[in-house]
């Protein structure tokens, strides 16, 4: 394993959380059968809008070391990346204000991020033709999966910073992914690897019977 993988790892899996949240999707939990649209809601079906920002993992959070951070793009990419924290903190940054909707029902509005786009890191690493997913791997071991249209939005961005101060490591710090347009769980915190695919690749919550695109206004929570 590489350096910059070896971090510690505070907490462990909880088990009966995972279990729990597969019943949720054997049982449709939280549906209210009915679409919507961003254009025309603010707030999708069946969410509840709070105002503080709740934690939820696994029950793992790694303490990332700062100096061995590194975010890599590889796999279908000409140019692929391994950027140190520094490397990264120097990329041209921008700001993004957004609103977020988590599967388990809560929705936030208004979050302020700072960090890299995601198509500046894809031109940086020059996709090829064929790359049309990504696998997404965090630092406690997190998988998801995104179709290349979904990831390569201007909207989405590697954040390390929001409400302008850096990210809390409980939040997802040094860096994560923000996707805003889907569920929050394909927004993964502690991001270190995305890896550029030709075929699709089902990541933690996809092969336990979460969606696989998670569209919050057509109620994607479960596959």
């Amino acid at each position: 394993m590489d350096d910059e993988e070896e971090v510690p790892l505070a907490g462990k899996v909880r088990d009966k959380l995972v279990e729990a949240k597969q019943g949720w999707a054997r049982d449709g939990r939280l549906l209210t059968g009915t679409t919507s649209s961003p254009d025309r809601d603010r707030l999708p079906p069946g969410q509840r809008l709070v105002t503080d920002f709740p934690v939820l993992d696994l029950g793992v959070q790694p303490d990332v070391n700062r100096a061995n951070f590194r975010l890599r793009v590889e796999g279908l990419c000409a140019a692929p990346l391994r950027l140190t924290l520094d490397e990264f903190m120097a990329l041209p940054q921008q700001e993004r204000v957004n609103d977020i909707h988590c599967v388990t029902q809560w929705s936030r509005y208004d979050n302020s991020w700072q960090g890299v786009p995601v198509p500046d890191l894809l031109a940086m690493a020059r996709p090829k033709d064929e790359a049309r997913f990504v696998a997404l791997t965090s630092y406690d071991g997190y998988t998801t999966n995104l179709a290349m249209d979904d990831f390569a939005r201007p909207e989405n961005l590697f954040a390390h910073s929001w409400a302008g101060a850096p990210l809390e490591r409980q939040h997802g710090g040094p860096v994560r992914l923000v996707v805003p347009h889907l569920y929050f769980w394909k927004s993964p915190k502690w991001i270190t690897r995305v890896e550029l695919l030709r075929d699709d690749r089902p990541g933690f919550w996809e092969v336990r019977g979460y969606s696989n695109r998670g569209d919050p206004w057509t109620e994607e929570r479960y596959g």
